[in-house]
């Protein structure tokens, strides 16, 4: 390896200032050129030498000193811009960017490939768990069927204190903001677009194809309440927001060469174990034709976390410097996106009625008009606290839609509550 490579780093926030501590403990094989900044006054840690810091991100990328640059400013503008520059003038990026990636990675991709250096974007995905590489690396020649995963750590801390605490949701939220979890904005975690975009990534990678993020059907958590947690406790399952990236089969598991991306609440059995996985952690659970299951497990998020995998792909960078080598990009192969209407699932439904005759028979009605199967039913609460809460037998997506859509026009509903998908088996 290369010594003294050059690093130019762009944001020096959570991650940045702990990029910087673990950069320092490398020795000498790395050495900070520059640190682009917002702002250059602002109190930072003593370990960063304020003499490196500029508000100027362009001559971060001009400096000759730098061989490597790190963009950790987050967004699309002008992270963007200045990551093309980078790349334009033949320098190695690592970013941990998930936005800009799930909606521009082939594109830069491409650019990093003509210009014959890497774009590496391991911390894009779950911290410090290195599913990225494992992907793109040691699985390479797998079939991948199935990957299914707690990509967020905010809203599995929220959850997770839903379902132990019997929080509500919105004391679950401000207790992940006091900590750190969640952003004042807390908008990306608890509508899901976060996991959303990690989703966009896992799929693009997993099966070599160019997944547009607007073709991800995302729901977040922000609607759940504690009886939905507790109604999931007594039928010993467990409420988490997973992505689901599969590949579609007919009943002879044959693929159909399309594929389903989404980010949506499930219940699943307490036996699974995504089902354990608590607080701010995430977990990845692989299925293959070779491999069987696996499953990779760790902290999602966080300053030291995060940057230990934007250490790792600086470290990747800095060998294919010496190699005078880069990382190849392929060009991804199309394959078509599943009509989510047409996935079928089992559902939780809840259901706020008014305790009055023949009410059941309407709501039943409906159910048996759409198609969609009761397994069970529950009345919770009479008079105006009156719910039903139903699981179902598996139903399509377009019959369940239509389905609360007709519940909800009923005079004697008040309110369709939660809906979600109930997965006992994750296979």
């Amino acid at each position: 390896m290369k010594n003294q490579i050059g690093i130019g780093i762009l944001g020096c926030g959570n991650v940045g200032s702990a990029l910087v501590l673990l950069l320092q403990k490398k020795g000498i094989d790395f050495n900070i050129e520059k640190i682009a900044v917002k702002h250059i006054n602002t109190q930072r840690a003593d370990y960063i030498d304020t003499s490196k810091l500029t508000d100027d991100a362009n001559s971060v990328i001009e400096d000759d000193k730098v061989d490597i640059v790190v963009e950790l400013i987050g967004g699309i503008s002008p992270a963007k811009a200045l990551i093309e520059k980078a790349l334009k003038k033949k320098k190695p990026v690592v970013t941990g960017n998930k936005e800009l990636i799930a909606k521009h990675g082939i594109e830069l991709t491409e650019l990093a490939n003509k210009n014959g250096v890497d774009l590496l974007y391991e911390a894009s995905v779950c911290g410090a768990i290195p599913i990225v590489r494992l992907l793109k690396e040691s699985l390479a020649g797998e079939d991948i069927s199935r990957i299914i995963g707690i990509l967020n750590g905010t809203t599995n801390y929220i959850l997770t204190k839903m379902t132990e605490e019997r929080l509500s949701f919105e004391d679950s939220l401000k207790m992940a903001q006091n900590l750190g979890y969640a952003e004042k904005d807390p908008t990306a975690d608890i509508k899901g677009l976060d996991a959303g975009a990690k989703a966009a990534i896992l799929g693009t990678i997993a099966f070599a194809t160019n997944v547009d993020l607007n073709s991800v059907f995302i729901e977040g958590i922000y609607s759940l309440t504690t009886d939905d947690i507790d109604f999931a406790t007594k039928n010993s399952l467990v409420i988490k927001l997973v992505g689901v990236i599969e590949k579609i089969t007919d009943q002879k598991d044959n693929f159909g060469g399309q594929v389903s991306i989404r980010v949506h609440p499930i219940m699943i059995s307490k036996s699974h174990p995504l089902a354990s996985v608590r607080n701010a952690y995430n977990a990845v659970f692989i299925e293959g034709e070779s491999i069987g299951e696996i499953m990779l497990y760790g902290k999602g998020a966080g300053g030291f976390p995060t940057a230990s995998a934007v250490l790792g792909d600086i470290l990747d960078a800095s060998h294919n410097i010496s190699l005078k080598t880069f990382n190849r990009f392929i060009k991804p192969k199309e394959v078509a996106m599943f009509n989510m209407d047409e996935l079928s699932s089992e559902f939780y439904i809840s259901v706020d009625v008014a305790d009055e005759p023949g009410v059941l028979a309407k709501v039943a009605h409906i159910f048996g008009k759409n198609q969609v199967s009761i397994a069970s039913m529950e009345q919770i609460g009479f008079g105006s606290n009156a719910k039903l809460v139903f699981f179902t037998h598996k139903a399509k997506e377009l019959n369940m839609t239509t389905t609360v859509e007709e519940l909800s026009a009923l005079d004697s509903v008040r309110k369709v509550g939660s809906v979600i998908r109930v997965m006992t088996e994750l296979s």
